[in-house]
């Protein structure tokens, strides 16, 4: 494979991808309007900060692949890359504790007022008097907006402060999960104003959905008054404007690693709003910026990349998960060339169209089960030349 890394990546990982026999360019310095001109003959583009636009996408003549090493996916153009047929996989949960960390030192600055400590020792000033002044974190409460990979690192550190754990209810969680809720002794709730109104911290973990900012005025209107709140997620998650009056309305305090429109360049001018209030305290998005998290995050990349060049793919996020189609045809068949294609002639021919297909061989070698959902209910004719197909040994039709 052609990869291009658009960012810089581990050069003992790149070295390894080499030694593999794929052609790695290693290009950091490219901006989001400079990719595109440099996706010819690519098969792969691995970003971490730089975006990824549709523009970009739509350049690559052979781009198949575009992984984000790293969680957050919102600076690639995924719906673009869906309509090309390009998968995007990105490298989840290999920063949480970093994060997580940073998440705790954010709360522990502002209760221990960390920053304003050291800016007057630096001044020469001593004030013991003011800077005694502190609530503590054991038995407090948390409640974790976002309870994936980071939130539960979060909750895990937050216990071991003595710090009591809530977050909202949620069906659908995995065993694993629920295994890790239980293990830290998360207490669930039902609704957000539940959630918020009976935390004395909330930290917010939620990915950016482009949907306008979780953490608006009525999400702040929840809030206890002099609670904290801490974003380590994403800028755009917080309404920045809203979230200052609350701050006065309120006296909140607030730690934030990420901010609305920060710069994507290494090294700027940026100056929000926000970073003047005494009651603010804030980081250059550093969460992941660890020797360990960026090492566990090239050892995922890497594992996305050497599992798509053995021919499968890994954490993908622009795939249908969800069954498609109304319904599926099963098609049991021996395991010999162009059977696959006579049945997807016989579909073609009666205008169904496949959503979803797989096809897995029996012990030997011999026989083989397709598994295809279709947008429509096969007909009994169509059936019939289903069933007509000499080596097809049976057919069966089941609803999605």
């Amino acid at each position: 494979m052609r990869i291009l890394f658009a960012d810089a990546l581990d050069s003992s990982r790149v070295e390894r991808l080499r030694a593999g026999g794929h052609e790695c360019l290693v290009e950091p310095e490219l901006g989001p309007d400079d990719i595109g001109a440099r996706l010819d003959g690519v098969d792969v583009l691995v970003v971490r900060s730089t975006k990824v636009t549709a523009e970009a996408i739509s350049a690559g003549d052979r781009l198949s692949l575009v992984v984000r090493a790293g969680a957050g996916i919102n600076t690639i153009d995924c719906q673009a890359a869906a309509d090309a047929g390009i998968y995007v996989s990105n490298v989840p949960g290999r920063n949480a504790v970093a994060v997580a960390e940073l998440t705790m030192g954010l709360l522990l600055a502002i209760d221990r007022r960390l920053v304003d400590n050291t800016v007057s020792l630096r001044a020469g000033q001593w004030n013991k008097r003011e800077y005694t002044k502190a609530d503590g974190l054991m038995g407090k409460t948390m409640a974790i907006v976002g309870l994936g990979s980071i939130g539960l690192a979060v909750a895990e550190r937050a216990g071991a402060f003595g710090i009591a754990v809530t977050a909202l209810e949620k069906p659908g969680r995995t065993d694993a999960v629920e295994a890790q809720i239980t293990a830290n002794d998360i207490e669930l709730v039902d609704s957000m104003e539940a959630l918020l109104g009976g935390a004395d911290v909330v930290s917010v973990h939620v990915p950016s959905t482009g949907a306008g900012p979780m953490v608006d005025a009525e999400f702040l209107a929840l809030l206890r008054e002099g609670a904290i709140l801490l974003n380590t997620s994403r800028g755009d998650v917080v309404d920045e404007a809203a979230l200052l009056d609350a701050i006065e309305a309120k006296n909140l305090r607030v730690g934030l690693d990420v901010w609305d429109d920060e710069p994507s360049a290494a090294v700027s001018e940026f100056h929000p709003a926000l970073i003047d209030h005494p009651d603010v305290i804030g980081t250059h998005h550093i969460g992941a910026s660890t020797t360990q998290a960026q090492e566990a995050i090239a050892d995922g990349t890497l594992e996305v990349l050497e599992r798509f060049a053995a021919g499968g793919i890994e954490n993908c996020v622009n795939m249908e998960t969800g069954r498609l189609g109304v319904s599926t045809i099963v098609v049991r068949h021996l395991d010999e060339v162009g059977v696959l294609a006579q049945v997807l002639a016989v579909l073609r021919a009666n205008g169904i169209n496949v959503k979803q297909m797989s096809n897995e061989v029996f012990v030997g070698s011999v026989a083989a089960v397709a598994a295809i959902a279709v947008d429509k209910e096969p007909s009994s004719d169509a059936v019939a030349a289903l069933e007509s197909i000499e080596q097809v040994l049976g057919v069966a039709i089941r609803a999605v």
